[in-house]
């Protein structure tokens, strides 16, 4: 597997929010992007990252359980494992809001991948997101928990609408908001060519899909792919904080 990832302050914000960080031994990809103001989005998407990644790497075979949780007998180990992770960042998120007036309101997104040979875990709070390109194909392998990506669900706006409605980055679920968080959870089998792509909302509020499949499509290195994203997502004005992992299962592998 080849890895590339990138991040970028943007054209307009004065500080990233966003984290993440990429485990190769585990091919483990964890990214995060902070909210709550000033400088508790950063705290509570760090935090986010690093609870995940040291879970992870402390109990990568499973076994363990979060705060009396069962596991979910339909779900591998390695996703159970992933699922107590971010339970457990939501717990201390929400912990340190509740202890330090400073920190009250943080919250963050978060999508997190973990490949078991080629079985793909994926679990996702949030806008941040999580696609597969394909033989060509890009698809989108999560779903934005925002209020205006709900009411598109549910009929109540088009696609159109929603692109200018000025609620659109309105989040109904993030890590910390809340002692509990509810996690969608995803998995699949990988194949040869496939290439996986994570980001925060820079990235996807501000360039077409069609775009980042053109770009994951044409370059073959993943960290120029990773690079051309991010300057993308600049060039289209870089409202936000843009952060990107792209992963390669190479062929034949």
């Amino acid at each position: 597997m080849e890895i590339g990832s990138a991040t970028h302050v943007g054209r307009v914000r004065t500080n990233n929010e966003d984290s993440y960080k990429v485990v190769p031994s585990l091919n483990l990809l964890v990214l995060s992007d902070g909210i709550g103001g000033q400088a508790n989005g950063e705290v509570a998407s760090a935090m986010a990252v690093e609870t995940i990644v040291n879970y992870c790497l402390e109990s990568p075979n499973g076994g363990s359980t979060f705060n009396g949780i069962e596991s979910e007998p339909a779900l591998s180990e390695r996703t159970n494992q992933l699922v107590n992770a971010v339970n457990l960042a939501n717990r201390s998120i929400h912990d340190a809001s509740v202890r330090d007036p400073y920190l009250q309101g943080m919250g963050a997104t978060l999508v997190a991948a973990w490949i078991d040979a080629l079985r793909l875990s994926l679990v996702h709070v949030g806008d941040s997101r999580a696609y597969l390109l394909r033989a060509g194909e890009l698809e989108s392998l999560t779903a934005d928990h925002t209020l205006v990506a709900e009411q598109v669900r549910n009929g109540l706006l088009t696609l159109e609408q929603a692109q200018t409605n000025p609620l659109r980055r309105l989040l109904i679920r993030a890590l910390g908001v809340r002692e509990e968080v509810e996690i969608d959870i995803h998995e699949q089998e990988l194949c040869g060519g496939d290439i996986l792509l994570l980001c925060t909302d820079g990235l996807t509020g501000m360039v077409p899909e069609s775009e980042i499949a053109d770009i994951l499509v044409h370059d073959h290195d993943v960290q120029s792919a990773a690079d051309r994203l991010v300057a993308s997502a600049n060039e289209h004005g870089g409202e936000d904080n843009v952060s990107v992992i792209v992963m390669h299962i190479v062929r034949g592998s």
